[in-house]
């Protein structure tokens, strides 16, 4: 009997389930199978437009390709902001970034150049202190970078620690345009120093500690850093004395843009005690800002370039005091802000720079595309499995109703015979995938059942 049945299933697949050219030894592909494939299509087609979709939709948020060259507005080539430029440009070089530096007179003109639609530069060192309001509406900072102290020199016979005491003097307060004359006129103002009572001259750095030296001005107003070349002059010039801030801490807390800072006796020079005593300072905090438009991934490469440049100790800092994301004047950069807390994203941890930008803009295609895909590659199946059975139903339905006609009316053989002739055909051309085999062949077997049965009727 087990043989029998397996002879009877193989002539059964060479009927029904490919044709079978004896001349040629061949099988032809059956009309039910390529029926299976426009089943297939008829439910992927929706599937894979509903992919497309989803893929037109996350494009919209993916970023274009950060461009390979960025402009950055510094201050004089003889300045720290210069300086700092270019060891942005050293760090940004290793990640196949061109940082273009374009000296200035200052913070003012730096401002300057990052405004309006055709801006002159996308990025920019900014002393603190010297934004404007209307500047946070395009503008964004990568944080705060190091100490710029204001250094106060004077020629007066006395020893001065408040800025009352420069009324009626002369005092180079720096050029227009620049970061330390915005500063020096704010600070000069909160002690009621004005032109009105005094001599403002606008002389850059270089003229006015020569003016100073020379005995032209009283005072002079400096914003760098300690190893400028015209600080560590003045610091050693005879009969040039520094300013010690008595309200240090009061101008910081009445300036949000300026932090109390002590050059510690001795730390210039040990040899020579320079300087001779502490000296209380403020300093402003510079910044690094960008336009709003520059590309995430090139924030992120400035953030990390800056980090490198600034993360260091000081004469006023300790080791890792710099970069800071708190008490920025402009609003502060999402993907700075980021990486000052966590580090590097995942893929620019092991990845160079543009392979992990490629991943990242990827990343953000597949994620909608493959939230679609899993519940899909579910779903495409069941309902595949739903319409065969359904069709499975629709037959056993219609050769139910068959029985049930034979017995109503069995004198009506030829009707019946062309009934079940009819349904056989039908269930023949189904598309059936193999796994479905076992479903198809029953109702196969049911319908040479009720047609045994039909035939046995006299």
């Amino acid at each position: 009997m087990a043989h029998l049945g397996a002879v009877q299933a193989v002539v059964f697949c060479l009927t029904h389930c490919r044709s079978y050219n004896p001349a040629t030894m061949a099988f032809k592909r059956p009309k039910f199978e390529r029926a299976a494939w426009r089943e297939w299509l008829i439910i992927i087609g929706p599937a894979v437009l509903l992919v497309i979709a989803a893929f037109a939709f996350a494009s919209h948020f993916v970023q274009p390709a950060p461009p390979s060259t960025i402009t950055i507005t510094t201050g004089g080539e003889t300045g720290a902001y210069y300086k700092f430029a270019q060891r942005y440009r050293d760090s940004l070089k290793r990640d196949g970034i061109t940082l273009e530096i374009k000296p200035s007179a200052g913070s003012l003109q730096n401002l300057a150049r990052l405004r309006g639609a055709t801006p002159e530069a996308s990025v920019a060192f900014v002393q603190g202190g010297t934004t404007a309001p209307e500047d946070s509406n395009n503008m964004l900072s990568l944080g705060r970078m190091f100490y710029e102290p204001v250094w106060v020199f004077h020629r007066l016979p006395e020893d001065i620690d408040r800025f009352t005491q420069l009324r009626g003097k002369r005092i180079a307060v720096g050029p227009a345009g620049s970061g330390t004359r915005h500063l020096a006129v704010q600070v000069l103002a909160g002690s009621e120093v004005t032109p009105a009572n005094a001599t403002f001259v606008e002389s850059p750095g270089k003229a006015a500690a020569d003016a100073l030296i020379a005995g032209d001005v009283d005072a002079a107003f400096f914003v760098s850093a300690p190893d400028a070349t015209l600080v560590q002059t003045l610091l050693r010039a005879p009969d040039i004395k520094l300013m010690s801030f008595t309200h240090a801490e009061a101008y910081a807390r009445r300036f949000p843009w300026l932090a109390r800072v002590v050059l510690h006796r001795g730390v210039i020079d040990f040899a020579q005690d320079i300087p001779a005593r502490d000296v209380e300072l403020v300093a402003a905090v510079a910044l690094v800002a960008v336009r709003d438009d520059v590309h995430p991934a090139l924030q992120f490469a400035l953030a990390q370039a800056a980090a490198d440049a600034h993360r260091g100790s000081g004469i006023f800092n300790g080791d890792g005091a710099f970069p800071q994301s708190q008490g920025t004047e402009l609003p502060m950069s999402t993907v700075a802000e980021r990486f000052h807390k966590s580090g590097p994203p995942f893929f620019q941890r092991y990845l160079p720079f543009w392979l992990a930008v490629m991943m990242d803009r990827l990343l953000v295609l597949l994620i909608p595309i493959v939230t679609i895909l899993i519940p899909l590659i579910k779903i495409v199946p069941l309902i595949y499995g739903w319409r065969v059975r359904k069709r499975l139903w629709h037959w056993y339905d219609e050769l139910k109703k068959l029985e049930q006609a034979m017995s109503d009316a069995p004198v009506e053989r030829e009707k019946h015979l062309a009934e079940i002739a009819r349904i056989d055909s039908a269930v023949s051309g189904i598309p059936i995938p193999l796994h479905y085999s076992e479903p198809y062949y029953n109702l196969r077997s049911h319908i040479e059942f009720v047609q045994r049965r039909l035939a046995s009727l006299v």
